[in-house]
């Protein structure tokens, strides 16, 4: 499998325009799955690459890129207006690598829910995938991050660790997916926010890859 190609992508932003790095490889079946970070790491963190070149080795196109803050060295989030634009960005730059692909959409953590609210502002997209949807900060299940989800009207898919923090308590969660419109959730038992599992020595390349074929499987039904 040949390595990916480093591509530069021109996002809009309000205050002008700016690039974000991207990591590309083209479909084989003509399906792309678009990959993006969590909040606190960029495109090359093992946990990505990993689930990124499973997915290649199974025929799907891929593409990773980095938010803007990433680019320019800071460590926070910067608006979610910024990290839609780059989604936005990001999807017409794989509509014009690969003309006629079907697109799903990823996103570790923060990375997908920002794919979420993209979708949700109008971005056309073909189906998401979320790998640990952040519901709300640890312990502090009142301030949810969801009120946009029922209004999607592609498939959505939750996979999420049992013992993800982030979606505690547990009946919560499952009245926000309850409430979508065409939703359903993959639970990898013991799993934390990373899917990291209490006693098991995986490392973060492995456990990304672990779950490449549940994306897979979700993808190919589209």
């Amino acid at each position: 499998m040949p390595d990916p190609e480093r591509r530069v992508i021109e996002v809009a932003l309000p205050a002008g325009p700016t690039t974000v790095s991207a990591l590309w490889t083209p479909p084989v079946d003509g399906t792309v799955v678009i990959v993006a970070h969590g909040a606190g790491a960029g495109m090359e963190h093992p946990f990505l690459t990993g689930f990124a070149e499973a997915l290649a080795a199974e025929g799907f196109g891929t593409l990773r890129f980095n938010f803007p803050y990433v680019e320019q060295g800071r460590r926070m989030p910067g608006p979610a207006a910024h990290a839609t634009a780059t989604w936005r960005a990001v999807v017409d730059a794989v509509r014009e690598a690969a003309p006629g692909a079907r697109i799903i959409a990823t996103g570790k953590s923060y990375g997908g829910r920002m794919a979420s609210m993209a979708v949700a502002d109008g971005l056309a997209i073909d189906a998401l995938a979320y790998l640990g949807y952040p519901l709300h900060p640890p312990g502090a299940p009142e301030k949810l991050r969801a009120e946009h989800l029922p209004g999607i009207a592609v498939p959505q898919l939750f996979v999420e660790g049992s013992n993800d923090p982030f979606i505690q308590p547990r009946e919560q969660f499952d009245e926000v997916v309850a409430g979508c419109r065409d939703a359903r959730v993959v639970w990898i038992e013991g799993g934390g926010h990373s899917f990291e599992v209490k006693g098991r020595k995986v490392g973060a390349s492995e456990v990304g890859a672990s779950l490449a074929p549940i994306v897979a499987e979700f993808a190919a039904a589209r």
